[in-house]
This record gives C-alpha cells, sequence and structure tokens, in this order.
C-alpha cells in the first residue's frame, strides 16, 4: 500500500488538471498560432505560466486504483500488476487462470 499522502496529491493534480484542461489547450492554441502577433502570443505565455504547475496533466501519475503503487500499472485496467495477479489467483477476473507447465 502507497503512503496516502501520495495518493491524496495525486487525486489533486488530477482534479486540477481536469479543471484547468480547456484553459490551458486554448492557451495552448494561441502560444502555437504564428499568425498573431508577438505581443499577443506573448501575453498567453504569461497567463499560462500563472497558472497552478500541478495543472498540467503531465504531472498527474499512473497510480493502482487498488493498491495506490506507482509501478507496474496497466493503463486499460488501471490496476497494477501485483493487484491483477492477486485477483486472478482469487479468481475473481474472469477467464484468468494460473499457469502452470
Amino acid at each position: 500500500m502507497a503512503k496516502i499522502s501520495a495518493i491524496n496529491k495525486n487525486n489533486k493534480r488530477i482534479k486540477l488538471s481536469n479543471r484547468f484542461y480547456k484553459k490551458r489547450l486554448n492557451l495552448k492554441k494561441i502560444i502555437m498560432n504564428k499568425r498573431l502577433s508577438f505581443e499577443e502570443r506573448f501575453k498567453a505565455q504569461q497567463k499560462l505560466s500563472k497558472l497552478p504547475r500541478n495543472s498540467a496533466k503531465i504531472r498527474v501519475r499512473n497510480r493502482c486504483q487498488i493498491t495506490g503503487r506507482p509501478h507496474g500499472v496497466y493503463r486499460k485496467l488501471k490496476i497494477s500488476r501485483i493487484a491483477l495477479r492477486q485477483l486472478g489467483l482469487e479468481g475473481k477476473i474472469p477467464g484468468m487462470i494460473k499457469s502452470s507447465w
């Protein structure tokens, strides 16, 4: 089990990134638009830098929904490899059985 503070910090980042997503996207469009004047693009860059750093989507860490483990997480399932194995052994995942040879 991961530290509760690390899980909470990541959840806070997820909420912030969802809240500022559209605003960041619009500012980035303005910054990348070469047809606009330099001053407009520079003002958009300043506004973007004033936003909270944790509102950037890149700062969100993929964590296991069950244990909070940050490494070895399957994106599609949103659980770690260890939690997946445990659920498979308990028979909670249909069609998944322990391999033996």
